[in-house]
């Protein structure tokens, strides 16, 4: 049964999903891509893979910070200040709003102020951490891993949309082709049909059918290169150089592949894998550093430091700039030991739920497993069936030309009808695009399987080899 030649087209771009080259009408720059080169610029320049790299490099250098948790602390202090020197006798529970006032408590108070000054440096390092730092850093190196292998998806997932906006533009092209090619036999066939009509050796019928089936041609041409520049815009665009004219050479695409890609990559390699299993383990190295949280804190501390004031104990002021400079200067050394006693009931909480978090983020690393598993079960048959396609193509469209010749030699000698001879053209235009597509059918199903199986590599390699025979 005869099908419109754009709804025809349509179908297949949105099935196949393939691309070729992409441009801006306004622009007179030209960027021509093989492939390889397409995806190499858009992993260079398409903004989440920039977006994702800049994730992983802060996730690396979260690992860094979380080193310096093994470095001493070192805290340099100089104050100066005028204040009143009264001082109470009391106990002050700790907070954050009342100023310190040192010294003992005089019979007499005054508002008067007078100079003070303090300046010192104090020295801590923790000794004994029992393994807290060390579970520190695991979690932040976890996270790293996680923001790499993220990127690594990110990286594949452009990788794919690259190579099937690539193919969808060539499978456009190869439309465009057939659409012009179909245009050129029915306008030689009206050609005809009108000197054979002006010559009263047809009805005046078959003129006007010859012409609607030539302004339908025109019409079809029309929807395939409206079509063909879509699929420009949507290939610029992936490739982020949407103000120049992308150009595409279709390297091997025009040929029938004649093996799939070999790979012994594991699906546990799989870049979604990965991810989520780096999940799995970032949240079991929180359950480790929870487990070491609830231990003592041994601290070394050591500090210099000194005081001037220009008040004195017995309640005079030594008046001028007085305590400006420091005039009694202190030393300490010691070890602190802290235990947060009650912390055991949030720490048993929280490790509940990052427990129960990991479980979780485990399950779903076996989702993915058999998802993963599904997908490349799907892209290997689907690969099978295009393989099958493409090989009866090309019998369909020599069956085709056939057809379509005989039915014009059938009807310049008055056997055959106009409408036969049109239904023959249009089945020979529909078997070029099931012939020319089907063979880009079976390299996207070729992508597909290498994305499947988490790395396009093999596939980019697989397309400079040389032929090896036809199909």
């Amino acid at each position: 049964m005869k099908a419109s030649l754009g709804v025809f087209v349509a179908t297949l771009l949105l099935a196949g999903g393939r691309s070729a080259r992409a441009q801006s009408p306004d622009e007179g720059t030209v960027k021509e891509f093989t492939p390889e080169e397409a995806v190499d610029f858009a992993l260079k320049n398409y903004p989440a893979v920039r977006a994702s790299i800049e994730q992983a490099n802060a996730a690396r250098a979260s690992v860094g910070l979380a080193r310096t948790d093994y470095l001493p602390r070192a805290d340099v202090l100089w104050q100066g200040n005028r204040a009143s020197r009264n001082n109470v006798f009391g106990l002050l529970l700790p907070q954050a709003v009342i100023p310190a006032v040192s010294g003992p408590v005089l019979s007499t108070t005054s508002t008067q102020g007078v100079w003070g000054s303090a300046a010192g440096l104090l020295f801590s390092w923790e000794l004994i951490d029992f393994g807290t730092r060390r579970a520190r850093v695991d979690s932040a190196r976890a996270a790293a891993n996680q923001a790499n292998d993220q990127l690594a998806l990110t990286r594949l997932d452009v990788a794919v949309a690259t190579i099937n906006s690539f193919l969808t533009l060539v499978a456009a092209e190869q439309t465009v082709h057939a659409a012009q090619a179909d245009l050129e036999r029915r306008e030689v066939l009206a050609k005809s049909v009108h000197v054979l009509v002006d010559n009263q050796l047809r009805a005046g019928a078959d003129a006007s059918r010859g012409d609607a089936e030539l302004a339908r041609a025109r019409a079809n041409v029309a929807r395939a290169l409206q079509q063909q520049e879509i699929s420009r815009a949507a290939l610029a665009n992936i490739l982020g150089i949407a103000d120049a004219r992308v150009e595409v050479r279709e390297a091997r695409f025009a040929e029938m592949p004649t093996k799939n890609i070999p790979s012994t990559s594991k699906l546990s390699t799989h870049p979604l894998a990965s991810a989520q299993d780096a999940r799995v383990q970032e949240l079991r190295s929180q359950v480790r550093l929870l487990d070491r949280s609830y231990y003592p804190k041994l601290n070394l501390q050591s500090a210099v430091y000194g005081r001037g004031t220009g008040a004195n104990t017995d309640g005079t002021f030594q008046g001028g700039t007085n305590g400006l400079g420091i005039d009694r200067s202190n030393w300490a050394v010691g070890l602190t030991v802290t235990f947060p006693l009650f912390d055991i009931f949030s720490i048993r909480e929280r490790k509940g739920i990052e427990l129960a978090n990991a479980r979780a983020e485990a399950a779903r690393y076996d989702q993915t497993i058999q998802d993963l598993t599904g997908q490349l079960r799907k892209a290997q048959a689907s690969l099978d069936g295009a393989r099958k396609v493409a090989e009866a193509t090309p019998v369909e469209l020599q069956a085709a030309r056939a057809t379509e010749t005989q039915e014009r030699a059938r009807y310049q000698a008055g056997l055959a009808t106009l409408v036969d001879v049109s239904d023959a053209q249009s089945l020979l235009v529909q078997a070029e695009i099931d012939d020319a597509l089907a063979k880009l059918a079976v390299w996207q199903n070729l992508a597909s399987l290498a994305a499947a199986q988490g790395d396009l590599g093999p596939f980019l390699q697989f397309l400079h080899q040389k032929p090896q025979g036809g199909p």
